[in-house]
């Protein structure tokens, strides 16, 4: 069983690439939380953990993360680029 992680700063608009943001800056969206992202994974057909007192090793608040389980058939990088459209689409 593959488990892959989500921070919230792989989708923050405010953050550089270099920071932890992962997808494009037209992509990303203003503090995203993890219960967007959840949700966002659930949309995308995963199922979705939720661990609020964990933090990105590049940040100093607690945002917490998502983990992405039963992702067997698609990888990291389509999970992410998957859940930033659907927060975006949330968001609107």
């Amino acid at each position: 069983m593959v488990e892959n992680v989500i921070y919230p700063a792989y989708l923050d608009a405010s953050l550089s690439r270099s920071e932890g943001r992962r997808v494009a800056q037209s992509a990303a969206v203003e503090e995203p939380t993890v219960d967007e992202i959840a949700k966002a994974v659930q949309q995308v057909g995963y199922d979705a953990v939720i661990e609020r007192d964990k933090r990105y090793s590049r940040e100093f608040d607690t945002r917490g993360r998502v983990l992405v389980n039963n992702a067997d058939d698609a990888t990291k990088n389509d999970i992410v680029q998957a859940v930033a459209a659907y927060v975006g689409i949330l968001r609107d």
